[in-house]
C-alpha cells in the first residue's frame, strides 16, 4: 500500500486537483540543470495525441531518473501533459503576448480539443491514460482577446488559457472532462492509482 505519490509538475493546478481526490503527495520538480522545456518540443507531422503522450512519457522517465539520482524515498511518481489541438495543429503555450494573441485568434468561435495524457510509473510497473475534451469559445473581438492577454494568465498555458480563470467567461461550450481541460484528468487518475494499489 502507498501512503503518498510524487507528483511531477510544476502546476499549482495539478497539485489541487490531486488535493481534490485525497491523494497526499510531493513534488518532485526538476534540478536547475535539466532542460524540461526541451522534452516538449513537437516532432515534424507528430500527432496531437501521439505528441502528448510521448512527451508524457519522457516526463515520467526524466522525473523517475530525478528521484533516483536523489535517493528519496520510493513512491509512485505521476506525469502529465496537456496539449491543445485544431485538426492536427498544436497550440502549446505561447512565446510571449503577441503569440497568445495569435492562438486566441485563431481559437475564437471554433472547436478545439484539450487532449491531456497521464503516466503513473512505480519501479518497472508503468499506467498511463488520456483523456480528450472538446472546447468552443465564443466569438472574441480584438479588444476582449488584448483584456484577456492584459491580465497575464494566458503564460505558460496551452492554447494560451485556463479554463478555471478569466477565460471561463468567453468559454460557450465544452464537454469531455473539465479536470482534464485544467491538466489531471481526476477519472482517468483515480483508475491509474487504484491499479496501482492505492484506495480511494
Amino acid at each position: 500500500m502507498h501512503s503518498f505519490v510524487y507528483l511531477a509538475s510544476q502546476s499549482p493546478r495539478r497539485s489541487q486537483l490531486l488535493d481534490q481526490l485525497g491523494v497526499r503527495h510531493e513534488l518532485l520538480l526538476p534540478d536547475a540543470q535539466e532542460d524540461a522545456e526541451a522534452l516538449e518540443v513537437v516532432l515534424r507531422n507528430e500527432a496531437p495525441k501521439t505528441y502528448v503522450q510521448r512527451v508524457t512519457g519522457l516526463k515520467l522517465a526524466a522525473a523517475q531518473a530525478r528521484l533516483a539520482r536523489r535517493q528519496l524515498p520510493l513512491a509512485p511518481v505521476l506525469c502529465a501533459d496537456t496539449t491543445v489541438a485544431m485538426g492536427k495543429t498544436i497550440f502549446g503555450k505561447p512565446a510571449d503576448a503577441g503569440d497568445a494573441r495569435r492562438m486566441l485568434r485563431a481559437l475564437s468561435n471554433r472547436p478545439h480539443r484539450v487532449i491531456t495524457a497521464i503516466a503513473l510509473g512505480w519501479g518497472e510497473r508503468r499506467v498511463a491514460a488520456c483523456s480528450e475534451s472538446w472546447v468552443t469559445f465564443a466569438d472574441m473581438s480584438e479588444d476582449d482577446i488584448a483584456a484577456y492577454v492584459a491580465t497575464g494568465e494566458p503564460m505558460g498555458k496551452a492554447g494560451a488559457y485556463a479554463v478555471q480563470g478569466r477565460a471561463a467567461a468567453h468559454i460557450a461550450h465544452l464537454s469531455g472532462s473539465y479536470s482534464g481541460i485544467m491538466g489531471l484528468p481526476l477519472f482517468e487518475t483515480a483508475q491509474a492509482l487504484r491499479t496501482l494499489g492505492f484506495t480511494l
